[in-house]
């Protein structure tokens, strides 16, 4: 899966495998087994195409098969924003994509979730206090 990937963004960006191969300092036979999915490139490797392709390694990565045009299909209202890293002080930076997206600006509050099974989660206050009052409100009703 991942070769067929390699080989859309290639063309995408029109490099040649002798591009690639000098850009990533390996061998041109190197990208054509991964683009023709004979081998895997490590994960250094994966790090450089995914910042030469300018994409993040979670899409390079990911499940998400490429459209007719090259694009890679997300499933709707699914978005793949890369890694963060946790400072030292616990801190994160929300990436711009997703900021942009979820229209986060600063001073906005978020609610932070966790599920030991499933995982952790951000939610805006706001969007979660709206569901809350709807919630309350139904609930009020039935009692009536």
């Amino acid at each position: 899966m991942i070769g067929m990937k390699l080989q859309i963004l290639r063309r995408r960006a029109q490099y040649s495998q002798e591009y690639v191969a000098q850009h990533l300092n390996v061998s041109r036979q190197a990208v054509a087994k991964w683009e023709n999915d004979e081998t895997t490139p490590d994960l250094g490797n994966c790090i450089k195409l995914a910042q030469l392709y300018e994409i993040t390694l979670d899409e390079l990565a990911s499940d998400t098969d490429p459209g007719p045009n090259g694009e890679f299909i997300s499933p709707p209202g699914k978005h793949f924003f890369g890694t963060v890293t946790v400072n030292d002080r616990g801190q994160i930076v929300i990436p711009k994509k997703a900021r942009e997206i979820f229209k986060i600006k600063p001073g906005d509050e978020l609610l932070f979730l966790g599920d030991e099974d499933q995982g952790l989660a951000l939610v805006k206050t706001d969007a979660y206090k709206s569901f809350a009052s709807h919630l309350l409100k139904a609930l009020y009703r039935r009692e009536q």
